[in-house]
C-alpha cells in the first residue's frame, strides 16, 4: 500500500521539446445507462492492448457481479486500493500514488463520476484521472450519458433523478477518443430482467422508473447526440476540415432567412419543425444595408423582434449589413461558417421584390453558387 503522496516520476518519458510529461490519452466509453456494457467493453479493450503488447493493469473497476464481465479480468494485473475511513467506516478508493508507483502504459479506471471520500487529495474520481493523465499514462475510464455537464439537464429532465455527480465537458474533449456502448432499450430491459444488471429484487422497481422503455429510448438518443456533436466539433477544428468541401459532421444545420416580421414567424416555424424533425441546429440570419447604429426606429425594433423570435425557438440569430454585397453571397458566406447544411428562404410577398430589401434575386445566386446544401423556398397564401 502507499503512503498516499502523488509524486511524479523521474524516468517518465518527456517531450522533445520542453521538456515536461508528455500527457496520457485518455479513451472514454460512454453508455446511455447502467447495463448497457461500458465495464466489460473497457476490460474487453483492455486486454488487446495488452495482447499488442502494452503494459495495461487495472486500478479501478467494479463488476457488479456480473460474471459476464468479472471473466474479462482474467489475466491482467489489478492494483490494490486505497483504504480510507470516513465517519467510522471504511472505503476503498483509487490509488493515485499506486497507479504511478506501478507506471504502466494503460491503466483502467472504471466509475468516473465517482465523488471521492472526504479527505482525498481530490474532490473527484475524474480529477484523478487527470491528474494520471498528467503524469503520461494512458488511461482508459467509462460513464454514463447523465453525468456529462452537457447532458445533464436533458438527462434529469428525461428520467426526474437528479444528477449530482457531474463530469466537466473540458474533460470530456481531452478524450482522443470517444466511444459509444450502445444497446437497444428492450435488450436493456431485458438484461433486466434476466438479472444481469441488479439484484432480482430490484428489478420490478427499476423496470417502472428509471428503466422504462421511453426514458431508455431519450438516453440513448441524447448518447447518440452527445457523440456526434462531440465529433462535429472536433472535426471543425481539425486540419482535415480545411481540406473538405462543403458541410461536414454527423449533425444538420438549417439557416432559414427572414427580413419582414409578419412573415418571419412562418418560415421560423417551418424551418424549426425542420430542425426539430432532424435533430439540427437552428441559425436566424437577417440582413440589412446599415450598421445598427444607423438604422431608423423602427428598423432597430424589427430587429428586436426578429431577435425575440429566434430565442423564443432557442436559435441562434445573426445580423449581417450587406456592404455592397449581394444577398445570395450574404447568404452563402454565413451558411459556411455555420456548416449549414439546409437553408430556408421564403417566396416574396406579392408587391415586394427582393431587390427591394437588399440586393439581387437570392434564389438565383444561391442555385448557381452553392454545392452539397439543400434549399428550400416556402411559398405564401395571401
Amino acid at each position: 500500500m502507499s503512503d498516499g503522496q502523488d509524486n511524479s516520476l523521474d524516468d517518465r518519458e518527456y517531450s522533445s521539446g520542453g521538456g515536461r510529461v508528455r500527457s496520457g490519452k485518455l479513451k472514454l466509453f460512454i453508455g446511455a445507462a447502467p447495463g448497457v456494457g461500458k465495464t466489460y467493453t473497457m476490460l474487453r479493450e483492455a486486454r488487446m492492448v495488452r495482447e499488442r503488447g502494452q503494459d495495461v493493469v487495472i486500478g479501478y473497476i467494479d463488476v457488479h457481479e456480473r460474471p459476464e464481465t468479472e471473466a474479462q479480468i482474467d489475466g491482467l494485473e489489478v492494483l490494490p486500493r486505497k483504504s480510507m475511513t470516513y465517519q467510522g467506516r471504511e472505503f476503498e478508493e483509487l490509488d493515485v500514488a499506486g497507479v504511478l508507483a506501478r507506471n504502466p502504459q494503460v491503466v483502467v479506471i472504471d466509475e468516473l463520476a465517482h465523488t471521492n471520500i472526504p479527505g482525498s487529495q481530490r474532490a473527484k474520481r475524474y480529477m484523478d484521472v487527470e491528474y494520471i493523465l498528467d503524469q503520461g499514462i494512458d488511461v482508459l475510464t467509462a460513464v454514463n450519458v447523465q453525468h456529462l455537464e452537457s447532458a445533464r439537464n436533458e438527462a434529469e429532465a428525461v428520467t426526474g433523478v437528479k444528477v449530482r455527480e457531474v463530469i466537466p465537458d473540458s474533460f470530456v474533449r481531452r478524450a482522443e477518443e470517444v466511444e459509444v456502448i450502445d444497446v437497444t432499450p428492450e435488450t436493456l430491459r431485458q438484461r433486466l430482467r434476466d438479472g444481469s444488471i441488479y439484484p432480482r429484487e430490484k428489478v420490478g422497481q427499476a423496470l417502472q422508473h428509471f428503466f422504462r422503455k421511453s426514458n431508455l429510448s431519450a438516453l440513448r438518443e441524447l448518447t447518440l447526440r452527445e457523440v456526434a456533436d462531440d465529433v462535429d466539433e472536433r472535426l471543425q477544428q481539425s486540419y482535415e476540415r480545411r481540406r473538405i468541401p462543403g458541410p461536414v459532421g454527423a449533425k444538420e444545420n438549417i439557416l432559414v432567412c427572414v427580413n419582414y416580421m409578419d412573415r418571419a414567424y412562418k418560415l421560423v416555424e417551418k424551418a424549426e419543425r425542420m430542425a426539430d424533425r432532424m435533430k439540427a441546429g437552428l441559425v436566424v440570419l437577417t440582413v440589412v444595408k446599415l450598421p445598427q447604429d444607423q438604422l431608423t426606429v423602427k428598423e432597430r425594433d424589427n430587429l428586436a423582434r426578429l431577435q425575440d423570435l429566434a430565442d423564443d425557438f432557442d436559435a441562434q440569430f445573426i445580423v449581417e449589413v450587406e456592404k455592397d454585397r449581394k444577398l445570395g453571397e450574404v447568404i452563402m458566406e454565413v451558411a459556411g461558417q455555420c456548416n449549414v447544411t439546409q437553408i430556408v428562404l421564403g417566396q416574396p410577398a406579392r408587391g415586394r421584390k427582393w431587390s427591394h430589401a437588399v440586393s439581387g434575386n437570392p434564389v438565383r445566386y444561391l442555385l448557381r453558387h452553392m454545392k452539397y446544401i439543400d434549399l428550400r423556398i416556402v411559398g405564401w397564401k395571401d
